[in-house]
């Protein structure tokens, strides 16, 4: 028999107060004891759903139905309330304090200072693999773990339903395979799951139904079994979507751009040596914690503890970020939304935000602006609209866009496609591979294995730090290089 449903949406709608109208009708339906996959491209509509079921803002029309009843939420506190839990993709917590501080944050006074509050603390920890010391400062935690303590905060509350956004965005394969099984286990004691993700491979083989939503429509509703990855990329697309594949690439590099001489940064960064030519893309693979974001923070200038030598073009610089952006080094970060982009800016003000120690030339900028949103298929008004405003995958077009100008002549990408739809996705690689083939030395670090081995031509493994390996990406495949950063398979195969 199947279940009934915990939660059940019917003719769901959104219209936003100017006319857009962001939700059409959705309907679909969660149960106890089992995971619900929700897809679609960014800009889809998911947001708002969640939104609207975190009692964030209200629905313009259709009904939610709870544990049978129909409900109509006025604040998120009712929701959490009532039994539901939402874990965002943007983690809100407080980086000043600690990590159990965090977790018992909304508790009452004397249960935030207890003994008891310490233990439930403790056990949630656990349940999740004891991710993190439950005394660490949050701002001190790289960012796969503030993700983990975000999780094990939804489940402070024991809730009956948790709505978990992109929980694995940013997480190094071993985590991922934590939060697999939590989920799992999650499901098998009752609760609901509502698993919200970008990654196919992770709907297919983790959930057991399937809602693809596209333009605020459900286009797809379907139990996972009986669809497969082909399947719901075309229903997310709206087109048939051909995966990104490896292309035989002719030897088109130049000479060397970027010249790293054993850089090195005391408790992050072991000596380094590298090169990487015009026109070449080197990918770095590693669990998170290896060092692949130290490596490109430390040759970007702005790790001021680094020692070594950076040279672009022959040229030495110092360890300065002002001094590697004239060199002609570009950072595009992790956390696009902290350190990449001010979304209270429009998109003409973000790219000209690299504009060093030069007066802005306000109507080049928005030239400029008009430029990258037609060749990079950004989906915005114009030039002018607020970059706070804009979904994920357009606003890592934007964050890429701040430095293809003229001058630049290193890119360096920490994690360009995380959070990312597969359209935006494949949009992204392609333009990474594009402006290599114009003769940028490119440095791609990125968790999805199968990233590098389409785009990188040769790909460099770290782990504690170090470089450890350099591999063919033409002759490995994604368990080579697990078994490299890590020594444990692949995620996906630890679910099932």
């Amino acid at each position: 028999m199947v279940a009934a449903p915990l939660l059940s949406l019917r003719g769901l709608e959104k219209v936003w107060p100017n006319g857009t109208v962001a939700l059409r009708g959705v309907s679909l339906d969660v149960r106890a004891g089992s995971v619900h996959g929700l897809l679609g491209a960014n800009g889809a509509g998911k947001s708002t759903l969640i939104k609207v079921l975190a009692g964030a803002v209200p629905a313009s029309g259709g009904t939610i139905i709870w544990r049978g009843e129909p409900v109509r939420w006025t604040s998120p506190r009712a929701v959490r309330a009532g039994g539901i839990v939402t874990i965002y993709q943007h983690i809100p917590l407080v980086p000043t304090l600690s990590v159990l501080e965090n977790l018992l944050l909304e508790e009452s006074g004397a249960w935030r200072h207890s003994s008891a509050g310490r233990r439930r603390a403790g056990a949630v920890a656990r349940s999740l693999g004891d991710p993190f010391d439950l005394d660490a400062i949050v701002g001190d935690c790289p960012i796969g773990t503030r993700q983990m303590v975000a999780i094990a905060k939804g489940l402070m509350g024991d809730p009956a339903l948790l709505i978990m956004d992109e929980p694995t965005a940013s997480l190094a394969m071993h985590e991922r395979a934590q939060v697999y099984r939590t989920v799992r286990t999650l499901a098998q004691e009752g609760r609901a799951i509502l698993f919200v993700s970008h990654f196919l491979d992770e709907i297919v083989n983790l959930t057991d139904e399937v809602t693809v939503l596209r333009d605020g429509q459900a286009v797809l509703r379907a139990a996972t079994t009986e669809t497969g990855e082909q399947a719901i990329a075309e229903a997310i697309a709206g087109r048939s979507v051909t995966a990104l594949e490896r292309q035989p690439r002719l030897q088109r590099t130049g000479a060397t751009v970027l010249q790293v001489e054993q850089l090195a940064s005391p408790g992050k960064l072991s000596p380094t040596s590298l090169c990487v030519c015009g026109g070449e893309i080197v990918g770095v693979a590693g669990m998170l914690g290896s060092g692949r974001s130290e490596l490109l923070h430390a040759i970007f200038g702005a790790d001021r503890a680094a020692r070594g030598r950076v040279a672009v073009d022959g040229q030495a610089i110092e360890f300065d970020t002002s001094e590697a952006v004239v060199a002609g080094i570009a950072l595009v970060p992790e956390d696009r939304a902290k350190q990449g982009l001010v979304g209270g800016m429009s998109i003409s003000d973000n790219l000209a935000l690299p504009c060093t120690g030069t007066l802005i030339d306000v109507p080049a900028e928005y030239g400029r602006a008009e430029t990258a949103i037609e060749q990079l298929a950004i989906k915005a008004s114009g030039p002018g609209a607020l970059v706070g405003e804009l979904s994920g995958g357009n606003a890592q077009k934007v964050t890429i866009a701040r430095w293809l100008k003229p001058g630049t002549r290193v890119l360096l990408l920490d994690e360009p496609t995380a959070g990312i739809d597969i359209g935006a996705r494949t949009d992204i690689l392609r333009l990474v591979r594009s402006v290599a083939d114009d003769g940028l030395a490119v440095i791609l670090v990125s968790s999805e294995l199968s990233e590098l081995i389409a785009v990188a031509d040769r790909i460099l493994v770290m782990r504690d730090g170090a470089v450890i390996a350099e591999v063919d990406p033409a002759e490995a495949d994604e368990a080579d290089l697990v078994q490299l950063a890590g020594g444990s398979r692949p995620a996906m195969e630890m679910v099932r």
